[in-house]
């Protein structure tokens, strides 16, 4: 339930631009590339002689490639020879140690190996709009990994926006209104649709429910025994950890009944009160998010939004907090895994 409309952008000249050369790592095996000077998001490293092993490369050069993400938000490591999720396993834990379960769950994903899944189970003719991945919850990830075991024949691109530019973006009103409220969302679970509180929460036992809603800070309601419905107040705007900059960082917008496709939210209208809605989304004093403000959150997105095709063994890795992504509708078959890791916890002061 959380395909969305309002076709996310895309910019054309990011299709077919040959990245070019600036510069050259220090170890002269990897060189840092761009598909477009104007745009530095996301970086390129690309190898510049066969047989460089990316995780040797990265274990040794990890420093580097931390430094180069608090700065681009993204970075994509193209045209090595990485064939297998243990590959893309070992990458990660190279760089960010043990890889996430994905907990409190919004998408429907299948788990292909230890910490690794589907990027999502969405109808491939949906778009996915950009979100920062649990930015929900009070424990996010602070990196998650895209990895092309498949690119679609059409389509399937991954979306990214700089999270620091969008909040930038936003007029001071909407801001302030955020600032002061925080986002309310609300979520009802066992109605048919979407997803079931037992895949959501990894457990078929509710007292295990309520006691993560208690320790999470989540209002949760039994309607009745297979019913739950739940409400969570979270910050708009998050301070990064590392950086200190401000970032945009929440569903408002992904979540928001305004979001979705508008077969989708008229099909979903149609049987369901609006306060029955798998999701939606709300001033954290419960006032719902009139259109302006939508439309300036959208807007936001789109002035920031850049978009590449993927291509095979393409590995992405993105900082949750900096940047924000989605997904394009696509044809054909798709395979794009991803994992996440280095949990952080909120009330650390982010």
């Amino acid at each position: 339930m959380s395909t969305h409309g309002h076709n996310p952008p895309t910019l054309g000249r990011f299709r077919s631009v040959k990245p070019k050369a600036i510069t050259l790592s220090s170890s002269t095996l990897v060189e840092t590339t761009y598909f477009n000077l104007e745009q530095k998001l996301p970086l390129i490293l690309q190898p510049l002689i066969a047989d460089v092993d990316l995780v040797t490369y990265a274990a040794e050069h990890r420093e580097l490639i931390q430094s180069h993400l608090l700065t681009h938000g993204a970075v994509l490591f193209r045209g090595f020879e990485v064939y297998s999720l243990r590959d893309f396993q070992r990458l990660v834990e190279a760089i960010s140690g043990q890889l996430m379960d994905y907990s409190e769950r919004s998408s429907p994903r299948t788990q292909l190996g230890s910490g690794v899944y589907t990027s999502t189970d969405h109808p491939a003719d949906q778009h996915i709009l950009l979100h920062n991945e649990q930015s929900y919850t009070l424990n996010w990830p602070m990196k998650i990994w895209f990895f092309c075991v498949q690119p679609a024949l059409e389509g399937g691109r991954t979306p990214i926006a700089d999270s620091r530019r969008v909040y930038q973006l936003l007029d001071e009103d909407v801001r302030a209104a955020f600032d002061r409220n925080g986002v309310m969302y609300v979520r009802n679970y066992g109605a048919g649709i979407g997803l079931p509180w037992q895949e959501v929460f990894g457990t078929n036992d509710r007292s295990v429910v309520e006691e993560h809603c208690r320790r999470n800070e989540i209002d949760f309601v039994w309607r009745d025994a297979n019913n739950l419905t739940t409400r969570q107040v979270r910050p708009a705007v998050r301070k990064h950890p590392h950086t200190g900059e401000l970032v945009w960082f929440n569903h408002a917008l992904f979540f928001n009944v305004a979001g979705l496709e508008p077969s989708v939210r008229e099909a979903l209208l149609a049987v369901l009160e609006e306060d029955e809605l798998p999701y939606n989304t709300f001033y954290g004093d419960g006032t719902p998010i009139d259109r302006h403000t939508f439309d300036a959150i959208e807007d936001s997105y789109r002035q920031e939004t850049v978009s590449f095709s993927w291509q095979e063994r393409d590995l992405l890795m993105v900082d949750n907090m900096l940047v924000s992504h989605g997904r394009e509708p696509f044809v054909g078959p798709r395979n794009i895994a991803v994992a996440m890791s280095e949990p952080y916890d909120s009330s650390a002061g982010a």
